[in-house]
């Protein structure tokens, strides 16, 4: 219930990100400093968990921020993606930074190559998200999108495959073994015109549903005029941090595949 209510606080409030104080409007043109940030306080770090995931190891909601870039507003050209992940609080957990070449990004466009860094507030990567060129049509169902997860850097934990379907966007998080963990079940339609987007993130079998991934609308303005998104990650608090860290590469994914548009095209 805890998370209906969040998710309809920031429907109230176009634009809003859920359970944060009210969003600054200007635009973040670089990495912001953290002094100028709220930043969650750092926390011990049991030694099982993999280094710099411990703020992931009780959190049930994980909220995911797009940083607007205006010079690829002005001149209508695809830009690194910059991404602010919190929690429910509104406090910084994570730093994202795509790390891409201009080539790509402007003749590949959303189905470019690239590597999405994922920083602490040390400045520390604590995750690497590793997405090779693939085609994402149900006509080539050979060579569909993947990422690969690392958390550190250079030990992968773990995978999310895209499967194919005529029908509905499927995709499994898998371990590092390639094993299918769980499966997320998107809607027909992701467009999302004027509300939120559900992907559903289900067991192996789909006949339960643990939690999910959702695209908050965040008006229509935003939608048309930037490719800023808000992502929350609703899921239970108790699960593995492996596989957090897996769904937020998982949304970096639905972010370039479902909700990036080209703005030279407006």
């Amino acid at each position: 219930m805890a998370c209906k209510d969040v998710q309809n606080q920031s429907r109230g409030l176009p634009g809003f990100l859920p359970g944060a104080p009210a969003p600054d409007r200007s635009f973040h043109l670089s990495y912001p400093h953290p002094e100028n940030q709220v930043w969650q306080p750092a926390l011990p770090r049991p030694g099982s968990l993999p280094p710099g995931l411990e703020y992931l190891s009780q959190l049930d909601l994980i909220i995911i921020h797009q940083q607007v870039e205006l010079l690829g507003m002005i001149l209508g050209t695809e830009t690194s993606n910059k991404y602010e992940i919190k929690n429910s609080l509104g406090q910084r957990i994570y730093f994202a930074v795509e790390e891409s070449i201009c080539f790509n990004r402007t003749f590949c466009s959303t189905l470019r190559a690239c590597t999405l860094k994922v920083m602490d507030n040390s400045g520390r990567e604590v995750i690497t998200v590793n997405r090779p060129l693939r085609c994402n049509s149900c006509w080539c169902p050979c060579y569909l999108q993947e990422l690969e997860i690392q958390a550190p850097p250079g030990t992968i934990v773990g995978y999310v495959a895209q499967k194919w379907d005529p029908f509905l966007p499927k995709f499994t998080i898998q371990n590092a073994n390639k094993e299918d963990i769980l499966k997320i079940v998107g809607p027909c339609a992701t467009c999302g015109c004027f509300g939120d987007v559900d992907f559903e993130v289900k067991t192996i079998n789909e006949k339960l549903t643990i939690g999910k991934i959702s695209k908050y609308w965040s008006g229509f303005v935003n939608d048309v005029f930037t490719n800023a998104d808000n992502f929350g990650i609703h899921v239970p608090a108790d699960l593995d941090v492996t596989v957090k860290a897996a769904m937020i590469g998982a949304c970096f994914l639905f972010d370039f595949m479902f909700f990036e548009h080209s703005l030279a095209g407006l």
